[in-house]
């Protein structure tokens, strides 16, 4: 159904929106009356305003004329003020005395909710402390169907689930502080290759399923604004695209803020403003020339191409978002060279730690016991160029790497470096360090000869497509390690008998080449840590921490083991539902790693599964509020089981809950429906306990355009991944 009347429809809307469940565990629970509070002020404030005002609030300035990537016009008469928006997803771009928190998919590789919500808390507070209105991000866009694609690591992995709990913790870490958070990129955004021509089409089912999944958990999160992408969508740009930005965000999904464009997505004056369209930056093209709102939305206005209650809504929503977070209420002045850091720096050091999977670990070469020589190998060991700002938005792979590339990234105030980190602690256990700091094969045996351990350092990266960094365009050529680290990895092996193989990557890289050589004796994924690179790792190596993270996609055999590659034209999502874990499971497939797979220096062991709740089948019917309809997010199904920490350290535990659907749903057999990570002393154990929302056993139902409820029997799979199940349990739904 169109909007005939978006004022109205709206109007309607938050009049109907009900509370959800009293049920006070319903994740992320709407709040409908903050918004009906924002826009109580923001009507009284519509009202004084001239139609020039009304232009201005949802026209960006222009490209580079303000102090923000993003600016529009303030206007005095109701205290509005020049708003600022700036990247990115990871912290304040182009600041000087920001940090630079860690990337999106390391945040995922920690599965910690609380650890999730404090990055978010404290980037709000420095985005905040620089003045800043909006921050563009948290990223649930691209998912990562595609494992080469060029920005996945900026989100939280390949599955709708975890990515949805990141984006929540996430907005509501930032708007607690008073920012208005930008959920992006809207939507099917999963390439960079030929991302402002091409067309992505999907069906119904798995655009809800998968795709607009996450944005519902941000939009229940009251996220403020949405950004639509640079694609097209079954033929139509998505910011001028009425099914996205109306039907599915503004109507089913009951989103209450506003929709801006990427910086130069919008193709349109009226049919973007006509579609849902509610802001457009960065209100001109890159050289300043065209500008497609502005005066032309007000001849649109004037000719009758556009309603004005239409550019009402535009403005009613913005206002409503500025006035949902509070920043009309003493919020600072603009300056982005302002010294926010604080002590944010824990945050970013316990997500690089806690991020950290590791994937191997034969005869417990782990963790580091004062040896008495170490070899550290390769150009990934030290500080190079990207650690030193020194390349445009990071755009290259020199020396030790922690974030991709492109505009959602910030520059680092100060970097660890593996080699000066472990120096640093080799000084304290009299261990002698002898470093190899380049990629060649020949300078390594003078390195590695008579060392305890040997530690070769290699990478993977990729970015955003604007910037080409050694023939890489955006998204990655292969799935390769940089910089020939195969061979690097197999010199190494050859001169030493205990090869540990620490990976820097923004995504899955194929090891079976390293893991062909007998003497690679571990294998320490880690991610991509941001400034804390090395102070992280060594946490890990040393055994201060017992490493806990999970990986938040599928390693591989083979690239092609994937079922899905980078398109060169149209992308038609001919997998459907099958991507990731999905797909391996559902083709019978092995993975080197699965979805979910990591190790601790410890052992966990699960028992006394018990299954709680007696939900009924159907159509969900409840009225809309921020996320969809009220009873999706209501609580029908408790499962708990026991964990227990057998081994001999400390360490945490992410119990994961998986949900198989009974055979008529036609669902991949098993999806990620809960993760809970407990902190456990050696010999002690916890009650883990997963609470199923509706819409965590409920399929889309395309004819009947609806969330339904399959009757039958559900397979409850509790584990330490997505293949390592534990304990198993039944749901049965009349």
């Amino acid at each position: 159904m169109r909007f005939q009347n978006l004022a109205t429809v709206l109007s309607v809307a938050s009049a109907a929106i009900a509370a959800p469940a009293a049920d006070e565990s319903t994740a992320f629970a709407a709040d409908p009356a903050a918004w009906e509070a924002a826009y109580t002020k923001a009507n009284a404030a519509l009202a004084k305003l001239s139609s020039n005002d009304k232009i201005n609030i949802v026209t960006g300035v222009g490209w580079n004329k303000g102090p923000c990537v993003g600016n529009t016009a303030a206007v005095g008469s109701i205290g509005y003020p020049q708003l600022c928006i700036q990247d990115g997803p990871l912290g304040v771009r182009y600041g000087k005395g920001v940090n630079a928190f860690t990337p999106g998919i390391q945040a995922a590789s920690t599965w910690d909710r609380a650890l999730l919500r404090e990055r978010g808390k404290f980037m709000g507070e420095e985005t905040k402390g620089c003045g800043i209105h909006v921050l563009l991000g948290p990223v649930a866009g691209p998912l990562g169907k595609n494992p080469a694609g060029g920005r996945n690591w900026e989100g939280f992995g390949a599955d709708p689930y975890l990515q949805g709990i990141a984006m929540a913790e996430t907005i509501e870490g930032l708007q607690g502080v008073g920012v208005q958070a930008n959920a992006k990129h809207f939507i099917l955004n999963e390439q960079e290759l030929n991302r402002e021509t091409m067309s992505s089409t999907v069906d119904d089912r798995t655009m809800h399923e998968l795709y607009l999944w996450p944005f519902a958990d941000a939009v229940h999160a009251n996220v403020a604004s949405v950004m639509c992408s640079y694609n097209k969508i079954n033929g139509t740009w998505a910011c001028e695209n009425d099914g996205i930005m109306n039907k599915l965000l503004k109507q089913e999904l009951g989103f209450q803020g506003y929709v801006m464009t990427d910086w130069n997505a919008q193709h349109s004056t009226q049919q973007a403003a006509n579609t849902g369209l509610d802001m457009t930056m960065p209100g001109s093209d890159y050289n300043g020339g065209t500008v497609l709102w502005g005066s032309k939305l007000s001849q649109a206005v004037s000719s009758g191409q556009v309603q004005q209650s239409r550019v009402d809504d535009m403005v009613r929503r913005i206002l409503a978002s500025w006035y949902l977070v509070g920043q009309d209420k003493s919020y600072p002045s603009i300056n982005i060279n302002a010294n926010v850091q604080g002590t944010h720096k824990t945050n970013i050091r316990a997500i690089a730690r806690d991020g950290i999977v590791l994937l191997k670990n034969d005869g417990n070469v782990l963790p580091l016991k004062k040896p008495a020589k170490l070899g550290l190998v390769g150009s990934a060991a030290i500080v190079g160029q990207h650690g030193q700002n020194t390349c445009e938005d990071r755009g290259c792979n020199s020396g030790a790497l922690g974030m991709g590339w492109g505009s959602g990234t910030a520059n680092y105030p100060y970097f660890s470096a593996p080699a000066d980190a472990i120096k640093t602690r080799a000084q304290t256990d009299g261990t002698q360090v002898a470093v190899s700091s380049t990629d060649s094969t020949s300078g390594v045996s003078s390195a590695v000869n008579g060392a305890d351990a040997a530690i070769v350092f290699i990478t993977s990266d990729a970015g955003e497509g604007y910037i080409t960094v050694e023939g890489v365009k955006g998204d990655r050529n292969n799935l390769d390690p940089w910089h020939g680290g195969n061979d690097l990895v197999k010199a190494v092996a050859a001169a030493n008998e205990n090869v540990i193989v620490v990976v820097h990557s923004v995504g899955p890289i194929i090891l079976e080449t390293i893991l062909a050589q007998p003497n690679v004796k571990a294998i320490v994924w880690a991610g991509l840590p941001s400034q804390e690179n090395g102070n992280a790792l060594v946490d890990v190596l040393y055994g201060d921490t017992a490493p806990s993270g999970k990986l938040p996609y599928t390693i591989a055999k083979s690239a092609t083991d994937y079922g899905t590659t980078i398109s060169s034209g149209d992308d038609r999502f001919a997998e459907g539902l099958f991507i990731d874990y999905r797909h391996f499971d559902k083709a019978n497939i092995a993975p080197r790693y699965e979805f979910g797979f990591g190790l601790s220096y410890t052992n966990f062991t699960y028992s006394d599964i018990a299954v709680e709740g007696t939900p009924t089948s159907g159509a969900a019917t409840g009225n809309v509020i921020p996320g969809g309809r009220a009873d999706l997010w209501d609580t029908v199904a408790t499962v708990t089981v026991t964990v227990a920490n057998s081994g001999s350290v400390k360490g945490a535990e992410v119990a994961q809950l998986y949900v198989g659907f009974p055979a008529s749903a036609n669902t991949p057999p098993k999806q990620l429906r809960g993760f809970e990570k407990t902190l456990l002393d050696a010999g002690a154990s916890a009650d883990v306990s997963f609470k199923l929302l509706r819409r965590d056993i409920s399929v889309w139902d395309a004819t009947k355009q609806t969330w339904v409820v399959p009757a039958g029997e559900f397979t409850l799979y509790v584990g330490s991944s997505s293949r390592d199940v534990r304990q198993t349990g039944k749901l049965t739904v009349a």
